[in-house]
């Protein structure tokens, strides 16, 4: 996949587009790519995507913007696992918020990308006050050679998949349900970094994984598989601010791993979040928090054990 930074004034062909944040690639935005490559396919055009960096709400209002599912790097690994050829990264600013509805059809769709077949989802907006809609693109589109598909909202178990809803799934710890809308195990990608050691004090060392952000959209206790080293490793992870060892902490991401003495330092990993075990809890001393890491490390071999038995289950004799 290749990856522009910023729309140039003149495109070098034409292309089959689609645009949005894709926060998430959750199965809402699986199936808007899909016909895009097929539309693709179709015109002998490569299938490119327009996003934005930062999210639209996070510039307009930072401190009431939605927390990310995924980091700039997961979503573009995501994108290119979907088979996305060109993707244009456009920096969303003051200047960019003021580009008039017409303006942007015209200038950064047509001529700056080679639209020459656009898909919208029905509630897509653009430009400026977010004055155009779906209506503008198909009234505008046709006189400049952009033909305009729109593509209805994607229902999962008669649930309207969204990055909203997923937020809201693993907020509540329903992760499976997340699960079901993502059409994956959520997951968070870092490279393993130093920590101050103090789960290997306790006796159950981590790997501390670095986010690149400070709203994750869950928090608590978790069973978590871990990709990235040479197996699938099975693990119990703790992601939040850590109230027993810090006042005021920044959301830290630790996985304790099962069943292994290899040393993932400086690897980068994906972390997929299976099971939540409970919320984040402040002990009154170091003594009580080693206990309760010992019943969640049991309570993860636990799950895993009931895992392995219904797989088996499943596989018959």
């Amino acid at each position: 996949m290749r990856l522009t930074r910023g729309v140039p004034a003149a495109a070098a062909g034409p292309t089959a587009l689609t645009i949005g944040n894709f926060d998430g690639v959750h199965l809402g935005h699986q199936a808007m790519l899909a016909e895009l490559r097929r539309a693709a396919a179709r015109l002998g055009v490569p299938a490119c995507v327009l996003t934005f960096e930062p999210h639209p709400r996070e510039f307009f209002a930072p401190d009431k913007a939605p927390t990310r599912l995924t980091s700039l790097r997961e979503k573009l690994e995501l994108l290119a696992g979907c088979g996305i050829e060109r993707v244009h990264l456009c920096r969303f600013d003051f200047r960019f918020a003021q580009i008039a509805a017409e303006d942007f059809v015209e200038r950064i769709l047509a001529r700056g990308l080679g639209a020459r077949w656009l898909l919208a989802g029905d509630d897509f907006r653009f430009g400026a006050r977010r004055a155009g809609d779906l209506a503008l693109l198909k009234r505008i589109g046709p006189r400049l050679g952009v033909e305009v598909s729109a593509l209805p909202s994607f229902l999962q178990d008669g649930e309207r998949v969204s990055s909203t809803a997923v937020r809201r799934a693993l907020a509540a710890g329903e992760l499976a349900r997340a699960e079901r809308l993502l059409g994956r195990a959520y997951s968070i990608s870092g490279r393993v970094v130093r920590g101050d050691g103090l789960g290997r004090k306790l006796g159950f060392p981590t790997a501390n994984v670095q986010m690149k952000r400070n709203r994750p959209p869950l928090t608590g206790i978790f069973a978590v598989r871990l990709q990235g080293a040479a197996d699938r490793l099975r693990g119990v992870a703790s992601l939040g601010v850590r109230p027993t060892v810090k006042r005021q902490g920044a959301p830290v991401l630790e996985v304790h791993v099962l069943d292994y003495d290899g040393d993932l330092y400086r690897r980068h990993v994906r972390v997929e979040f299976l099971h939540k075990f409970r919320d984040e809890e402040k002990y009154a001393d170091l003594a009580t928090l080693t206990r309760r890491i010992a019943l969640d490390v049991e309570n993860a071999r636990g799950y895993f054990a009931r895992e392995d038995a219904r797989v088996q289950k499943k596989a018959g004799p």
